[in-house]
């Protein structure tokens, strides 16, 4: 998996950094970064994001179940958006964005959809239940009188 580090040294490395500086910008210490870069520029996983990147076709082992239909995405900006949750659906149903992308914006649609349990506050909580209690029961507050008035003389 391509942490943010292993995401950082990748980046600096194609950049055109050599390894001990790539280690180096990706937030390693000054002591170790020549052996980082080293190891870091084995990693199998920095391998394939790098030539994922620069267009090489990356030799993997065959999927087990590939869906029979993707849907179709349109790449579009956030400009197109008025209702940020919807800019936030579509990066989340976004096939070829990173999949750490899109587990964050389905993080970020989360309180939108389902709310905390118990975000009312104390007072509201407590204000709603004896409100139940209060209709339930027969020791409860009456309903006020209701008035009729006629104004036909």
């Amino acid at each position: 998996m391509l942490t943010g580090q292993k995401r950082k040294f990748a980046q600096a490395l194609m950049s055109g950094s050599s390894q001990a500086e790539a280690a180096r910008k990706a937030g390693y210490s000054e002591k170790t970064a020549r052996s980082q870069g080293s190891r870091l520029a084995k990693d199998p996983d920095i391998i394939a994001f790098i030539s994922k990147k620069r267009g090489a076709e990356v030799i993997a082992d065959q999927a087990v179940s590939e869906p029979d239909d993707l849907p179709k995405v349109v790449n579009r900006t956030v400009k197109e958006f008025d209702d940020p949750l919807e800019f936030l659906k579509a990066v989340m149903n976004d096939v070829s964005e990173e999949t750490d992308v899109r587990k964050d914006a389905a993080k970020a649609m989360l309180p939108y959809l389902h709310p905390k349990k118990g975000e009312g506050g104390k007072k509201d909580a407590r204000h709603a239940a004896a409100k139940v209690a209060a209709t339930g029961s027969k020791f409860g507050a009456m309903a006020p009188p209701k008035l009729v008035v006629n104004n036909k003389g």
